[in-house]
């Protein structure tokens, strides 16, 4: 008679089955990266994943589709509200926070979500000296009041392209968009997406925030409207994004257009509780939420919500 210890050997170790222990086994099996469990409860569980490599953030995606996780960026302030399904933290560390001028004496640089702002102002880019020098760039751009640019002033951010691991596994490119760019959209997901963005900044929500100063929503759809003598661009709809719409893999910073918010008070920036007040707040929710509804229709990451 075969042991089972013997037939263990021989057939691997079976998954569990409870899902979320399922889930937990495969995802440390997946990544290169380091994975740890934070909790599990009555199978709600969380744990937190620094990955390795882009490929550790794409199989954890998977996984997280595969079972009903929600995959949500650590570092950010909606933490605590997560706690009533299970979740996979993922936050970018030290393998993944490169910093480098893409041409030698050029203002544009490659940045990956790891790189901490204090290491952008160590090389030159004086626009994140006020900032916490700690936190990472992806914490930044998915902070709604440290990117929190006047209306139509995205460009200020000096962001020029970013690449998004999407909901549906799909990774797209976001950039300048308009007449003086004459690059194609790549990738049928992409193709989908741009002619409805553009359609929603033309609806009468979006014209009636358009007039505000500050945006009243969440998600920067005004990077679509921008300011007289500036292009539309694609990747300011990440500013203040919250880690709700995808996952970004990196940005280029321009340092000659980026300019910093030192001029707007802290108290001042944006706050989910005064930018939902009033007629201004009701259209900039409804643009939040079909904007949602286009990047992440499974509610794979957080649902804008749940901001704390």
């Amino acid at each position: 008679m075969e042991s089972r210890s013997r037939r263990a050997f021989l057939t691997g170790r079976r998954l569990s089955t409870d899902p979320w222990e399922a889930f937990f086994q495969r995802l440390r099996s997946a990544v290169a990266g380091t994975v740890f469990e934070f909790e599990n409860h009555e199978g709600v569980g969380s744990a937190h994943l620094v990955p390795k490599q882009g490929s550790d953030v794409h199989r954890a995606r998977s996984l997280c589709a595969e079972y009903g996780v929600m995959l949500a960026l650590g570092g950010v302030n909606h933490a605590a509200s997560l706690n009533e399904q299970p979740v996979l933290w993922v936050e970018p560390g030290r393998d993944m926070a490169g910093c480098q001028q893409i041409e030698p004496g050029a203002s544009k640089w490659f940045v990956q979500p790891g790189c901490l702002l204090g290491e952008l102002e160590a090389v030159g880019l004086q626009q994140f000296a006020d900032l916490p020098c700690h936190i990472t760039v992806a914490a930044w751009l998915a902070d709604r009041t440290l990117c929190d640019w006047d209306t139509g002033e995205t460009h200020k951010s000096g962001i020029e392209l970013a690449s998004v691991l999407l909901a549906d596994g799909s990774s797209v490119s976001l950039g300048p968009f308009g007449e003086r760019n004459q690059k194609p959209l790549s990738g049928l997901r992409l193709q989908q997406m741009v002619p409805e963005l553009f359609q929603m900044s033309m609806l009468a929500d979006a014209r009636a925030c358009r007039g505000a100063r500050q945006w009243p929503g969440r998600y920067r759809l005004d990077a679509l409207m921008p300011v007289d003598g500036q292009t539309a661009n694609l990747a300011h709809l990440l500013l203040g994004h919250g880690g709700d719409l995808g996952w970004v893999e990196w940005i280029v910073l321009d340092s000659e257009c980026a300019q910093p918010l030192a001029d707007i008070p802290y108290d001042q920036r944006y706050s989910s509780q005064q930018r939902t007040q009033g007629e201004l707040g009701t259209s900039g929710v409804e643009l939040d939420t079909r904007v949602k509804a286009l990047f992440d229709p499974a509610g794979l990451f957080p649902h804008p919500g749940q901001d704390i």
